[in-house]
């Protein structure tokens, strides 16, 4: 197992040693909670940076290298990716120790892609990846998700009309059941 997949394999357990600060403030520990907020991110689109940040309570939130942590990730959910790459180049310490966390941060901007766009320009998806030239990253990502670039620059990423699912939806509520409550609300 690689030191990335071991990494999200221990969110949840890093998950139960944030709780202990919730209830025990007086063992709280800012670095060791700045790591476990950078793994939680690893792993977005999952809800584990939002669980570790609602059991952080708003003095430790505004330290430091804890409030950095939480702008990125803030970054990262409202899709602001340029500016994460920006923000994340300005504080390059925090990531220090964390094997696998650009490719990882990459792999989430990708999922956000595929169910997003159909076709993408090659240096819009490059800034997205944190790869301003359109070169390194973008290529791999390719690779690695099947995208085509057409001869225009533009990366083809998914037909959505080729993806829509019916779904037949049933009414269980009987007619019966509904007109009682149709006379009493006249």
């Amino acid at each position: 197992m690689s030191s990335f997949e071991q990494m999200r394999a221990n969110v949840g357990e890093l998950l139960r040693g944030i709780d202990r600060y919730q209830f025990n403030p007086a063992y709280f520990q800012t670095a060791v909670t700045s790591q476990i907020l950078l793994k939680a991110l690893t792993n977005l689109p999952h809800t584990d940076f939002t669980l570790c940040k609602c059991m952080i309570d708003q003095t430790h939130q505004e330290e430091r290298p804890i409030r950095q942590i939480l702008y990125l990730g803030n970054l990262l959910e409202t899709c602001h990716f340029q500016s994460f790459w920006t923000n994340l180049e300005e504080n390059r310490e925090l990531i220090d120790g964390i094997t696998g966390f650009e490719d990882s941060v990459r792999k989430f901007i990708c999922h956000v892609v595929g169910i997003t766009y159909q076709t993408i320009g090659r240096r819009l998806l490059g800034e997205m990846l944190g790869d301003p030239l359109a070169d390194t990253q973008v290529k791999v990502w390719m690779n690695k998700h099947g995208w085509a670039e057409n001869e225009e620059g533009q990366i083809f990423i998914f037909n959505q009309d080729e993806s829509i699912k019916p779904k037949n939806i049933v009414e269980k509520i009987d007619f019966e059941s509904v007109s009682s409550i149709m006379a009493t609300s006249q």
